[in-house]
Formats: C-alpha cells, sequence, structure tokens
C-alpha cells in the first residue's frame, strides 16, 4: 500500500525504508474509532481498505459530519503539526485496515523530505478547499445538494486518490457522512440518477457527472 501512495513513491530508498519501518497496521471493526477526540496525536493515518468518517461527536449526542476518507486517502497530517490534543473523531462505517506512520517517522520525514513536504502542503490546501465547499454547502444549499457534495468529495483527485466511478457504499454510509437520513438520502439519490448525475446500484453508486455533483445547487 506504501508502494502506491505517491508522497511514498516520490521517496528516496532510504527514506522509504525508515517510512516503512515507522508504519503498523491496524483492523478497525465497522462502529469502532480510528482516533478519539482529545487523545494525543501519535499516529498519522491513511486508509488501505474501507471507509471512515471523520466527525465531532458530542457528549450530548450531537454528531458534526466532516467528511468520509475512502481507501487509498490519508488523513490527521494538520493534527500532527500541532502540539495539542485531537480536536476530531475518526469511526469505521465498515470493517477498515488503517496504516497508522508514527509521529516520529512523519516529522523525520518532513525534516529530510522535500517531496514529503510538498505532499503534506498540497494535501493540507486541498482538504482547506474541500472544508470550505461542504461549509458552504451546509449553510447555503439543501439537503439535494450536501448528498450531491457529499459523494462528490468522495471523488477528490487528490484527497482520495486512485478512487475509480463505481464506490461500494450504501445509502445508510452516505447519511453518516452528509448528516441526513437513509430515507432523505434516498430521495436524493433518485432525484441525481434522474438528472444524469449517477447511477445507483445495490450497495453502491457510480458517478457520470463529477464536475455537475460539485457544482450542483450553486
Amino acid at each position: 500500500m506504501l508502494r502506491r501512495t505517491s508522497w511514498a513513491q516520490a521517496l528516496s530508498d532510504e527514506n522509504f525504508a525508515r517510512a516503512r519501518e515507522g508504519t503498523v497496521e491496524r483492523l478497525v471493526p465497522a462502529g469502532s474509532y480510528v482516533c478519539h477526540k482529545g487523545e494525543p496525536v501519535d499516529h498519522w493515518h491513511g486508509v488501505i481498505e474501507g471507509l471512515v468518517k471523520m466527525s465531532s461527536d458530542w457528549a450530548t449526542g450531537k454528531t458534526a459530519s466532516f467528511t468520509g476518507i475512502a481507501a487509498g486517502g490519508w488523513f490527521g497530517e494538520g493534527s500532527m503539526l500541532k502540539a495539542e490534543p485531537r480536536r476530531y473523531d475518526v469511526v469505521a462505517l465498515r470493517d477498515s485496515r488503517i496504516a497508522c506512520v508514527k509521529r516520529e517517522t512523519f516529522h523525520w520525514l518532513l525534516d529530510n523530505s522535500i517531496a514529503f513536504n510538498r505532499f503534506v502542503i498540497n494535501q493540507i490546501n486541498e482538504r482547506l478547499g474541500l472544508f470550505i465547499g461542504l461549509l458552504e454547502s451546509e449553510r447555503l444549499l439543501d439537503i439535494d445538494a450536501r448528498v450531491a457534495r457529499t459523494l462528490a468529495a468522495l471523488f477528490h483527485p487528490v484527497l482520495q486518490p486512485g478512487i475509480e466511478a463505481r464506490i461500494a457504499i450504501s445509502q445508510e454510509e452516505i447519511g453518516y457522512l452528509a448528516g441526513v437520513s437513509r430515507q432523505r438520502v434516498n430521495k436524493s439519490l433518485r432525484l441525481l440518477e434522474a438528472d444524469g448525475f449517477l447511477t445507483t446500484q445495490y450497495g453502491g453508486v457510480t458517478v457520470l457527472d463529477l464536475d455537475g455533483l460539485r457544482r450542483f445547487g450553486g
């Protein structure tokens, strides 16, 4: 998995060996936490297989969903750069294999690899743009647009590299990411399918017009 990532491919053999040595794998069952809000940030994470949700879960029972990360995506680089507890939760929506790069390894790569630095800067910039767009849809757009843009975020070419036109995802999982009920997701998907943006199959969605999903409702 590491050898397939763009940042690892740009490393020297010595730096790659250091990255591999400092990486472990975890199997996280569906519904379990990859990491908790408030805990020390000890690892940078990548999704090998599965789907996880980045969110903030409050003791009151309220949840604010930020985005989903599918196989091939990495997250937590911003938290690794700050000396403070983690400010969000990450929960596995299905059984997921997670790569965990140790904090010391992450910072060693920052100190020793220009290519890795460029990757991290680009990753943070792209995620900032994604979150601004998702905040816009949350504040200004209707539920159909939120569902459309939530799906589009799963096909981000930088943050979700290598993902194909079809993604195995249930309506319930889309609802978790968009912050709406499964029944409301079903209604939005029927609308988006009728307009030619996507097709739905059992356990998955095939995107036909990604740019259209990104602009939907705006």
